[in-house]
């Protein structure tokens, strides 16, 4: 393909300012459509008359912008623009195309700077040790094992998996502990379920926190009691009185603050739970990153006769899997008894000994290994951008994980900030503590070309409020 860039008449000192400017107004005024397929590096470089080098920087430069899409393997295409946000200086409205139009599947657009707390790096899953798997097993499987599966999960994965979190979190169970399931959003019923018929009726939980556990709560007819949160975590000196059954807690990297449970604490909760009879569900939230700080182990470790310990695969290699568990204390193990009904929503058989497979084989700690090497790389050029653009702003629970949040100013009020950077194509969360306006931003799908352009668009959106005429709603 010829694209017919004229880098003559672009604007800038050097080629690779004009090269960026050239292509950035082929997509802008129409003339490359969403969805294009763009010449290789080495072609487009050819027929400019410069060096792919400068090309390999213009296509770097447009994708962090938002303006071409890039993929592994899959080439570099026009990426969707999301619609202005001013309609009365916008284009006649037509019909949109898929954010990326390559893939049938792919409907929902996406943003220009993608700060989604609750995403991992999609584009690092490890495709060719997913494939290579699969494979194996079903060269491998007994025509047999391709009827119903286990109603618990295949043994292959439980026992992977109690191998793996021992070694990796001091998980300490069996694998008839272990119970697969769609990932942790299906988890949570199944673990309130049992709670009841254990005869528990009122569940602390952490606010602020992850707005799933007090919906599956009311949903299963259960009380959910907030706890505050500070920047050590959950504090145990307030559950006294409230006359809690349970507690649901993420110690090692608490959603949205960033609060890591202070060894302390941890102690203080356990004995609490022990001296009452009550029972922990600990949610292991994206503890397989961090970057600044040792690791930090399970709580279930501490107390695993206490402790419901769940997981997914949403985080470590994509949410897409549907893959969970839950590591269940020997008590509530004895209530799954074969004779009651099967369990709804367990994984795919193929699926669950696919992921069995690459646990086994270490592949799964070495593209966790991988992964935090990206991840750290994506939080410094994030926090340096914000460093360099945004000073007054406090920098919160950045130690691990795969988000930090952004502690805002005086006088910002949360849900217009969201509001004005979801405006220019900047998706956050807010933090929703309820007292200091604050951002959940995460940098795992945010490339570390795009950390400055992403930090600038929510500067403007900042700015943009406090040049606002009227008076901001609270």
């Amino acid at each position: 393909m010829d694209l017919h860039l004229d880098l003559a008449a672009a604007p800038g000192r050097s080629l690779r300012a004009r090269a960026e400017h050239a292509l950035r107004e082929a997509v802008r005024g129409g003339r490359l459509a969403p969805g294009t397929r763009l010449p290789a590096t080495r072609a487009l470089a050819q027929q400019l008359g410069v060096s792919r080098g400068v090309v390999v920087d213009a296509y770097a430069q447009l994708a962090a912008e938002g303006y071409l899409d890039t993929r592994r393997g899959g080439g570099t295409h026009v990426a969707h623009q999301p619609t202005p946000a001013h309609p009365a200086t916008a284009r006649p409205a037509r019909p949109a195309p898929p954010a990326i139009t390559r893939s049938p599947w792919t409907v929902e657009p996406l943003p220009r700077h993608d700060l989604r707390p609750a995403l991992p790096a999609i584009d690092g899953f490890p495709r060719r040790a997913w494939l290579a798997a699969i494979t194996r097993v079903l060269r491998t499987i007994p025509d047999r094992r391709l009827g119903y599966g286990d109603d618990r999960g295949e043994p292959e994965l439980r026992a992977a998996l109690a191998a793996s979190l021992a070694r990796t979190r001091g998980v300490r169970a069996e694998p008839d502990q272990v119970l697969i399931t769609g990932g942790l959003r299906a988890s949570l019923p199944l673990a309130w379920a049992l709670l009841a018929t254990r005869g528990a009726r009122r569940v602390g939980i952490e606010q602020p926190g992850w707005r799933r556990i007090a919906d599956s709560l009311n949903a299963a007819g259960l009380i959910p009691v907030p706890l505050p949160v500070d920047q050590d975590g959950l504090d145990p000196h307030t559950l006294a009185g409230l006359d809690l059954d349970a507690v649901a807690v993420t110690p090692a990297h608490q959603f949205p603050t960033g609060a890591v449970l202070a060894p302390a604490r941890r102690a203080a909760l356990t004995a609490w739970a022990r001296e009452r009879g009550a029972l922990i569900l600990e949610d292991d939230y994206d503890a397989e990153f961090r970057y600044d700080r040792h690791p930090i182990g399970s709580l279930q470790g501490l107390a695993p006769d206490l402790v419901l310990y769940g997981g997914s695969t949403a985080k470590t290699l994509a949410p897409a899997l549907r893959l969970g568990w839950l590591v269940l204390p020997s008590s509530l193990t004895a209530m799954l008894h074969p004779d009651r009904p099967a369990r709804a929503g367990t994984p795919p058989v193929l699926d669950q000994l696919a992921l069995a497979d690459l646990l086994e084989r270490g592949d799964v700690d070495r593209h966790l290994r991988r992964q935090r090497h990206r991840y750290r790389r994506r939080r410094d050029a994030l926090l340096e951008a914000v460093a360099q653009q945004l000073p007054d702003v406090e920098i919160r629970g950045a130690a691990a994980g795969l988000f930090a949040v952004l502690m805002l100013p005086e006088g910002l009020d949360e849900g217009a900030v969201v509001a004005a950077a979801a405006a220019r194509g900047v998706a956050l969360d807010g933090l929703g503590a309820g007292g200091r306006a604050g951002l959940v931003a995460g940098y795992a799908n945010l490339p570390e070309a795009g950390a400055a352009a992403a930090v600038s668009a929510l500067t403007a959106a900042i700015e943009s409020l406090d040049e606002a005429p009227t008076t901001r709603p609270t």
